[in-house]
């Protein structure tokens, strides 16, 4: 079928996000997670208490508008602040293992212990981006 879409609506399919957008990326938990301000995210269960502030500092990358700073291996004088919203529990994923003409068959439930978190603040050098 031929696709009835202007050719103007085509060209913002693929697009990257504005250039005026800031984000951070960061190790948490042992991952690697971009982090954009006002926004929250599921992380790896992390001991603290509901409402706590945790500072990452482990920053990878930061971008501000149209200036990228890049780390080797991690960004000097970055930290993303971090506060802890709740502690959740993940989808329940099933894992059934069963061995052909073997009458043996498992079946095992795990669900990931996980930490809601708000991104509060990107600081770089002191000052605050976001």
């Amino acid at each position: 079928m031929a696709d009835t879409k202007p050719a103007a609506d085509k060209s913002d399919a693929g697009a990257t996000p504005a250039s005026t957008e800031t984000y951070a990326i960061a190790e948490a938990s042992g991952t690697q997670v971009w982090l954009q301000p006002n926004r929250y995210y599921d992380l790896d269960r992390i001991h603290a208490e509901v409402d706590a502030t945790i500072t990452l500092d482990n920053v990878l990358l930061v971008k501000d508008g149209g200036s990228t700073t890049l780390g080797q291996p991690y960004v000097k004088d970055a930290s993303v602040s971090l506060k802890v919203m709740a502690h959740r529990r993940g989808p329940k994923i099933i894992v059934y293992k069963m061995r052909p003409k073997k009458k043996t068959r498992r079946k095992n439930g795990h669900r990931q212990e996980l930490t809601r978190v708000m991104v509060e603040s990107i600081t770089v050098g002191g000052k605050s981006i976001s």
